[in-house]
């Protein structure tokens, strides 16, 4: 392995902090980055007041890289007659809540990387930016490039590899089936293309001369060991700080990481519209992982947020999305600057 992510972003660790919107903000950037990883800061749900705070915390509280992280999918046009099939699947909850779907207001929505947000980042050039569903346009992409940023971006196939290489990205994210949260795949919705990790981080490793970054799965300094033995220059973790108290994880979610069904997740567009892994809840057995009455991302949140905020405010995750990867076992309930040391206990062995 020549290259590393300390060559490509200055990192003192091998490791990047896997952006994970709605269970962390500045905080656990701030401590992956101060202990030598590249802390991340999941943008697609701020708005650029928010963005704009969130980055001052983080250049006010660490000297050190840190990556921020957008999504890139084209928003969709209402459909109201799908929205209508997908609030008559979710009628049966919503009675049993007593929710009228009328009063229901619109969801937490995702906004894709735009002029307004790299206005906004401009003003505090972050060093890092990463891109999850392909790439903005070329003219945002090259403002970004403008004050220096290196560019990353998530893969899940070969062929996902090969167009953000062929569009000069700094390195690619080899996103394997295990991991949690939103898949990144943008060239293609077939489900049946996307593999685990093991399998894919050497055949994008073998068909790209940019420097690959391993997620998925990845839950102790053994996996963190084996990703880069197969040609990564780092890995991405995220699973693993959902327990860290600098995230924001709720006490719904903390308690489903640490039960029995942890180890059962499956890939579900219930949520937001577009396939993301969680632990197994009550909506997920009953109306099915994968639904073709789910509106296009991100238009799904509004029907079902209700229903989520009502179960988790009886101690239930019957409606929540409870991401997280295939692997678990690694969720512990210590600072993020301690576990992002333990995953990178055995780097030196293989420098």
């Amino acid at each position: 392995m020549t290259t590393t992510l300390r060559d490509i972003i200055g990192t003192d660790l091998p490791l990047i902090q896997a952006p994970m919107a709605g269970v962390q903000g500045a905080a656990l950037a701030i401590a992956v980055s101060n202990a030598g990883g590249l802390g991340s800061l999941p943008c697609a749900m701020l708005s650029v007041q928010t963005l704009r705070a969130e980055l001052a915390l983080i250049r006010a509280q660490t000297s050190r890289p840190f990556n921020v992280n957008f999504f890139c999918h084209t928003p969709p046009a209402p459909d109201d007659e799908r929205e209508a099939r997908w609030r008559a699947a979710l009628a049966p909850f919503h009675t049993e809540y007593g929710i009228d779907p009328a009063r229901i207001a619109a969801g937490p929505g995702r906004a894709p990387f735009s002029h307004a947000v790299a206005d906004a980042l401009a003003e505090f050039g972050p060093p890092v930016v990463s891109f999850h569903f392909g790439l903005p346009a070329p003219d945002l992409l090259a403002r970004v490039r403008g004050w220096g940023a290196k560019v990353l971006a998530s893969a899940t196939t070969v062929d996902e590899a090969r167009w953000l290489a062929a569009r000069g990205v700094d390195a690619i994210i080899a996103q394997g089936m295990e991991a949690g949260g939103h898949r990144g795949l943008f060239l293609t919705d077939d489900l049946t293309t996307q593999v685990g990790l093991f399998s894919l981080l050497p055949q994008i490793v073998h068909a790209v001369a940019v420097p690959v970054i391993a997620a998925g799965g990845i839950a102790d300094a053994r996996g963190v060991a084996a990703a880069l033995s197969l040609g990564a220059a780092g890995v991405q973790v995220g699973t693993a700080f959902l327990l860290c108290p600098e995230a924001t994880t709720s006490a719904v979610h903390r308690a489903a990481l640490q039960g029995d069904g942890a180890p059962h997740t499956a890939l579900t567009n219930l949520f937001t519209g577009r396939p993301a892994r969680g632990i197994v809840n009550r909506v997920m057995r009953e109306l099915g992982s994968i639904s073709a009455e789910v509106p296009e991302f991100p238009l799904a949140t509004s029907a079902i947020a209700p229903l989520r905020a009502q179960a988790e405010a009886q101690g239930r995750g019957d409606f929540s999305p409870l991401w997280a990867g295939q692997n678990a076992s690694g969720c512990k309930a210590v600072p993020a600057a301690q576990l992002t040391r333990e995953l990178c206990a055995l780097c030196a062995l293989l420098t």
